[in-house]
């Protein structure tokens, strides 16, 4: 018996009249053809969206935006990559009508849009809201860790430049130990090095010595904690068990599909004070009053559950079981006169804190060492019924702020608050693992996008506009088909 064979490579076939014959009715190509050609690329900000009169023609944003959508969605993301596809691949081919942008056209293209390309992330959002695909009741917010372009080896922390200084040191004087011993010998043998190689190295170590101490003053200069080479923005931090430089990425994912509603790049090494920000982002474009947040543990702060509240956020975080003073608008609400436990909450507009029992503590001095404010009113506390802390002492409320941003100087204005018993939902807290991880986990393992291609927040933000657009797209082509969804766009106005 013989193996398989194929056709002879010279053998004469008859092709299809067209290419398009070639590409299935159900392929994911018409989808983004037929999305990507309703925008209107000039009202969502992208540069070269209108042709000039003179000059060459550029190419059309709208066709390097398909290619971008494509190879996201195909674990296709570096320029040279997608360059290659457009002269290979049979479904850019028929995408770009035959079009070949060189990489460096197309790399510039992601770089110079990067607020543009994360509009066309909302715009489709908003088109999945109409098509009735988000549930806008409860939401997870979580982040995960993206590797940055930027290795440990080029990113310096105070402790690592101190260690590294205290090597240098050690090495300089060894070598200068050796040079003082060559120098009183008259004869060397073949081995040890000569004075001038003791010399160079010397001269060296003293060059980069000099280097640390310089970044060792930018840090103590600009406030910073690190300082990275290769990406300036990104930032040690801990990811999957181990230290790597990357970002943090917020997202906010609505429960009923999985969906992603609204994302943030930051360089934050924690996820803390980080939940009002997206949630109140995604309540906007979601367009709704009040939604419930479920987040994990890292979301713990006080502050920032408050700050969620005020603006009609209920967040379920894991760990919170404990009362909060909440301020409110004049005739909203009352104070509640008593408590079981509960947390002192920081308002940096009015530079105060509140007791549990809503009163408010001024600040009173910075620890320059510790890098803690302390606030406190110890006449209130004397005179409270609560007993929270010691009788003859008052209330004591540190937080770690920036020594310029502290202040003696207080609103001392009644506050009208009233106090809110902070405790997640089971049912709604069980979800959160499900609707957060479901996302990150597509993303860098099925679509290849567990690190990033870009440097600085604005382009790595670009970048995973990009991520998010294209795992959105296959996530609405599951749930409704290809077919569905381009007729749920039958109802976009294609722009002349």
């Amino acid at each position: 018996m013989e193996f398989i064979s194929g056709e002879d490579r010279k053998q004469i076939i008859l092709f299809p009249d067209s290419i398009d014959e070639y590409v299935d009715e159900n392929s994911t190509v018409r989808v983004i053809e037929a999305y990507i050609d309703s925008l209107d690329l000039y009202a969502l900000g992208f540069s070269r969206a209108r042709p000039k009169e003179t000059g060459r023609p550029p190419y059309d944003p709208k066709d390097i935006l398909k290619l971008y959508v494509y190879g996201y969605m195909n674990r296709i993301r570096s320029s040279r990559r997608l360059e290659a596809e457009s002269k290979r691949n049979l479904e850019v081919l028929w995408l770009l009508r035959k079009l070949t942008p060189d990489h460096k056209t197309i790399a510039n293209f992601r770089c110079d849009n990067g607020v543009a390309l994360k509009n066309v992330f909302r715009d489709f959002v908003k088109l999945c809201m109409k098509m009735g695909l988000y549930g806008k009741e409860l939401a997870a917010v979580d982040g995960s860790k993206f590797k940055a372009v930027n290795s440990k080896g080029r990113n310096f922390t105070k402790d690592k430049l101190k260690k590294r200084l205290e090597q240098i040191e050690k090495k300089i004087g060894e070598y200068l130990e050796e040079l003082d011993q060559t120098d009183r010998e008259e004869e060397k043998s073949e081995k040890e090095k000569s004075v001038e190689e003791i010399r160079q190295i010397v001269e060296e170590l003293n060059e980069r010595k000099r280097r640390y101490k310089s970044y060792e003053e930018e840090l103590v200069g600009t406030g910073q904690t690190q300082k990275s080479l290769t990406d300036s923005e990104s930032r040690l931090m801990s990811a999957n068990g181990k230290l790597d430089v990357c970002y943090n990425v917020q997202t906010a994912v609505d429960a009923k599909n999985k969906l992603i509603v609204e994302f943030e790049v930051t360089n934050n090494a924690n996820d803390l004070n980080l939940l009002t920000p997206v949630a109140a982002k995604a309540q906007e474009i979601l367009d709704v009053e009040r939604i419930a947040v479920a987040a994990d543990i890292g979301y713990n702060s006080a502050s920032d559950i408050t700050a969620a509240l005020r603006k009609g956020i209920d967040p379920h975080v894991a760990g919170t079981d404990y009362d909060i003073c909440v301020p409110v608008e004049e005739g909203e609400g009352e104070e509640i006169k008593s408590h079981v436990r509960g947390r002192c909450v920081y308002l940096p507009d009015r530079n105060i804190a509140l007791c549990p029992m809503g009163k408010m503590l001024y600040p009173k001095y910075y620890n320059k060492s510790s890098r803690q404010a302390v606030y406190n009113n110890s006449e209130v506390c004397k005179a409270c019924t609560c007993r929270c802390t010691a009788p003859n002492r008052g209330q004591k409320f540190e937080i770690v702020i920036a020594e310029s941003d502290f202040t003696t100087e207080y609103n001392d204005k009644d506050l009208n608050v009233r106090q809110v018993h902070i405790k997640p939902n089971r049912t709604m807290y069980k979800q959160r693992k499900s609707l957060c991880e479901h996302p990150f986990g597509t993303i860098k393992r099925s679509m290849d996008g567990g690190y990033c291609l870009t440097k600085g927040i604005k382009k790595v933000s670009a970048e995973f506009s990009l991520t998010f657009l294209a795992y959105n797209l296959k996530r609405v082509i599951n749930i409704l088909g290809c077919k569905g969804l381009i007729e749920g766009m039958a109802h976009r106005v294609c722009p002349t």
